[in-house]
């Protein structure tokens, strides 16, 4: 009876359409992409730098596709405090606004992408709440890494 019931919702599954989330690939003529920013040792750099080198990209300084990183920030903001005035919930974000150019036309841009997260604050755990705003952090990078290479990818239609 179980063994029908997973055979029958796999069958819907398949049917509708539904398959998991996997890589786009990147538009065909992205084999190489100059990255212009201000910092080049920031997180989002760093992340973008990886998964492009992971997807076969060349990173080149003269490469005819540019992606252009600016007005990067992060940092966090108080939410919410107690009674005795006393952080008891942070938001962490990340922004910045890009543009992508091939052959010097502007094919995409994004002016202020802005992705946060919160988290719960207390004084009894300082060491932990640190390492979960760096995970919140890293989180945030990943995401907009992911938008960014999800844009382009939709550049190939």
């Amino acid at each position: 009876m179980r063994w029908l019931f997973l055979t029958g919702l796999l069958g819907l599954f398949c049917g509708c359409g539904f398959q998991l989330a996997g890589q786009q690939p990147l538009p065909s003529y992205l084999v190489s992409i100059a990255i212009e920013t201000q910092d080049t040792r920031s997180d989002l750099y760093l992340a973008l730098e990886r998964e492009l080198l992971a997807r076969g990209v060349a990173i080149d300084p003269l490469a005819t596709s540019r992606l252009a990183i600016s007005d990067e920030a992060t940092g966090q903001r108080v939410l919410s405090v107690s009674v005795r005035n006393i952080p008891r919930e942070y938001e962490v974000f990340y922004t910045l606004s890009y543009r992508f150019t091939h052959n010097g036309e502007e094919l995409l841009s994004r002016p202020g992408l802005t992705l946060t997260r919160d988290y719960t604050w207390s004084e009894f755990e300082v060491l932990g709440k640190v390492q979960e705003e760096q995970l919140l952090r890293d989180l945030i990078v990943d995401d907009l890494v992911d938008v960014i290479l999800r844009q382009l990818a939709s550049l190939e239609s």
